[in-house]
């Protein structure tokens, strides 16, 4: 007789609740993920080998170096790619300043354009413009004496008139009173807006030298000032040929130099040569000078010959070291 069969016995299932039975290999992997719970996002992306990603780094690189340029704080969430982000406010400031440097210079170059053009047009109003004509009645001409003719000065100063002052030729007008007789130098200003300002230097004659039936009244530098049927009051006579410009010249020098107190003593002057000056005073005295040469010391000598000696007829200073009185 068989004995009865043993009832089957069904395996018993987990229960819901904590074991300590599990697996060391899913321990591990439980306590990673609740460290990665616990610690704050960083914003690193991992890549499947655990190294942080190269393109993500360097967009969130990119963002971070962009906000420290605008002063802002990058926030990048875990976990997420940001677009690379490229400042352009240096290159605006820089843009804007050569803008700005360009604008400048263009108006400082059409201000000076301006002003030339300005200066220009007053330039040529000024030389076509009638209001800086050329009137008679504002021409001063002075130093005139009684060797000069002031009229024929008027004449040639005045005959421009009606040409505006900037156009007038005052280097012709200076040329053409110099030709006239008795003038030694003249200086011509624009007197604005309408005159002109002439100053006369007049010769002065030293000497009236015979010429036929008149006397030729003649510089220190033997031209001839004026014509004169006789010899102006205080003016030597000099008894020297017109033709013989050595002895004349020699006789002219002689008086220039005599200072004018002695001066207005000659009243005879006579040169066979150019080294045989003399002059003969109004007291009668006769002083022979020889040449022209070392005519200062030869004046001192006969001034002082003249104080020591006063009863001397004749002095003769040609060689002023040794001179003789009779």
């Amino acid at each position: 007789m068989r004995p009865p069969a043993r009832p089957r016995t069904t395996p018993r299932q987990a229960s819901p609740g904590p074991t300590t039975g599990a697996t060391p290999a899913r321990a591990p992997a439980r306590k990673q993920a609740a460290s990665s719970a616990r610690r704050p996002s960083t914003g690193v992306a991992t890549a499947p080998t655990g190294t942080p990603s190269t393109a993500a780094s360097g967009r969130r690189g990119a963002a971070r170096a962009g906000a420290a340029r605008t002063g802002a704080t990058a926030v990048v969430p875990a976990g997420q790619d940001v677009p690379p982000r490229v400042s352009t406010a240096m290159a605006d400031r820089l843009a804007e300043r050569t803008a700005m440097r360009r604008h400048r210079t263009w108006r400082r170059v059409l201000a000076w354009v301006l002003s030339l053009a300005l200066v220009v047009g007053a330039a040529v109003a000024a030389l076509g413009s009638p209001l800086l004509a050329l009137e008679p009645a504002e021409v001063a001409v002075t130093g005139a004496d009684e060797y000069v003719d002031e009229a024929a000065v008027r004449e040639i100063v005045e005959a421009p008139a009606g040409t505006p002052l900037p156009r007038l030729d005052t280097v012709s007008l200076r040329e053409e009173v110099l030709d006239l007789r008795g003038v030694k130098d003249v200086r011509i200003a624009r007197a604005w807006p309408h005159g002109l300002a002439v100053e006369l230097t007049p010769r002065v004659p030293v000497a009236a030298v015979p010429d036929g039936d008149e006397l030729a009244l003649l510089d220190s530098a033997g031209v001839r000032v004026a014509t004169r049927p006789e010899a102006p009051k205080g003016l030597p006579q000099v008894d020297v040929p017109l033709d013989d410009a050595l002895a004349l010249q020699a006789a002219l020098h002689v008086l220039a130099a005599l200072p004018a107190k002695l001066s207005a003593q000659v009243e005879h002057v006579s040169a066979d040569t150019q080294d045989a000056v003399e002059t003969v005073l109004e007291d009668g005295t006769t002083v022979r000078w020889g040449g022209s040469s070392d005519l200062p010391l030869k004046v001192e000598t006969v001034q002082t010959l003249r104080t020591l000696d006063g009863d001397a007829r004749t002095i003769d200073v040609s060689s002023p070291e040794l001179p003789v009185t009779r």
